[in-house]
């Protein structure tokens, strides 16, 4: 089916309809905070952005998500998830104000990542509650149609939510006052997520009923338990476990990647000049946003095709050949075609991880099996770009980070190949 056939097929459902406008509005207003953010940290004319710095940078901004992970496994497997979507959008807001005030203030940036911390950990709770309440609001039989426009159409608002911001940060300014203004704007229209939330029935997204589940303070004083039964239980499927661990993959390198290219801009192509290096990164980003949504029109005719199992090696194996033969020249029309291609293969990674695991995992395992999913996504980005610290040079030029990059997603396709071979193919 094309993207316009699957999301004909699942607006048909009102619950969808409403769950979609909520995520397509707070993933609007999280484009504005991460190119606020990313500009803050590595992009101020008062940054010296170093590999180390970036790796610093993302440890800050993305290892919590994971930290977290089990903790919001625990609450989105008990409590009310659309009270989660409606709740969370208003304490984000409400933070997210405090922080532009920061900034306004000109505090020491460690108090600002303090409460941008805070910030991403409520949207952890919004994002894992998403994810997990998409089962409740399509049939089955259309899963793979609804993970094909939801979570990636979540993916390219971010995108364009980043291009708003750019377009502010050029009326704002870059200091910060304009970061400041960019954290007030993306607060607002993260609340309107929340009256777009309240709109559903508050049982409607689950979590199912369950007698023997323990209550909330016991499973947070055994949440290393029930994150090894979430393991358990996905290691028991072993098509959603292989496919989480290929999405893992993807971040991996695809985290070594950013690193790089961040690098590269600042030093290698711009001679230091900020500004110039983040247009440069921006249309990155921007042709990155194009394969996320290219990803959404290939993946379910890709899929019907080749099978999930078989889909999933292809796009890793192109991703390895394609991203080096564009980097390795080192020229600067390189890097938005392979952002292009890492966006549209990973992209397409994604959506098969998301369909197979809700598909594959009981419910009410899905809280813990996406703590997991967060677990990996996040922190395999932030470990690459821990290991792109300890090689990249100054400038950035490494052709070592191109191999690692090259060898690793064609070395990730074979495991997965000879992983899933034994198993019975996986049908959209």
């Amino acid at each position: 089916m094309s993207f316009v056939a699957d999301l004909r097929v699942v607006l048909q459902g009102r619950d969808f309809r409403r769950l979609f406008g909520t995520r397509l509005v707070s993933q609007f207003s999280d484009g504005i905070f991460q190119f606020g953010v990313a500009g803050f940290a590595f992009f101020s004319p008062e940054s010296q952005t170093t590999a180390l710095a970036v790796a610093a940078g993302l440890a800050v901004l993305l290892l919590p998500y994971s930290i977290l992970g089990p903790f919001v496994g625990v609450f989105i497997d008990r409590w009310s998830r659309r009270q989660i979507l409606v709740i969370a959008p208003l304490v984000r807001g409400v933070l997210l104000v405090g922080a532009a005030a920061l900034v306004a203030a000109d505090v020491p940036d460690a108090v600002f990542y303090v409460a941008a911390l805070a910030v991403l950990g409520v949207n952890r709770f919004f994002l894992a509650a998403l994810g997990a309440s998409l089962p409740h609001v399509v049939p089955a039989d259309r899963l793979m149609a609804a993970n094909a426009v939801t979570p990636t159409s979540g993916t390219v608002v971010t995108f364009v939510g980043a291009g708003v911001g750019f377009l502010l940060r050029e009326l704002f300014g870059g200091g910060d006052t304009g970061v400041a203004l960019l954290l007030v704007t993306s607060g607002l229209v993260f609340g309107l997520s929340s009256l777009v939330a309240r709109t559903m029935e508050r049982s409607l997204l689950g979590p199912s009923g369950d007698p023997d589940r323990p209550q909330a303070r016991e499973a947070l004083r055994n949440v290393v338990t029930g994150l090894v039964d979430g393991a358990r239980h996905l290691a028991g499927r072993p098509i959603a476990a292989a496919t989480m661990g290929a999405m893992a993959a993807h971040r991996f390198f695809y985290g070594m990647a950013t690193a790089l290219g961040i690098i590269l801009y600042r030093y290698y192509f711009t001679d230091g000049d900020p500004d110039a290096a983040l247009r440069g990164i921006s249309l990155v980003v921007a042709t990155s946003g194009v394969g996320y949504f290219l990803a959404v029109i290939i993946t379910p005719y890709a899929t019907e095709r080749f099978t999930i199992t078989g889909w999933v090696p292809i796009a890793l194996s192109s991703a390895g050949v394609l991203a080096g033969v564009l980097v390795a020249p080192f020229q600067e029309w390189g890097l938005p075609a392979a952002g292009f291609v890492l966006g549209l293969a990973g992209q397409s990674v994604k959506i098969c991880a998301d369909t197979t695991v809700q598909r594959d995992v009981a419910d009410v395992y899905l809280g813990r099996a996406f703590s997991l999913y967060d677990m990996l996504f996040n922190g395999m980005y932030v470990l690459a770009a821990a290991l792109s610290a300890a090689i990249l040079p100054p400038d950035g030029k490494s052709y070592a980070a191109v191999v690692i990059i090259t060898v690793g997603y064609l070395a990730s396709g074979l495991a997965y190949r000879m992983i899933t071979r034994s198993r019975a193919p996986v049908s959209p």
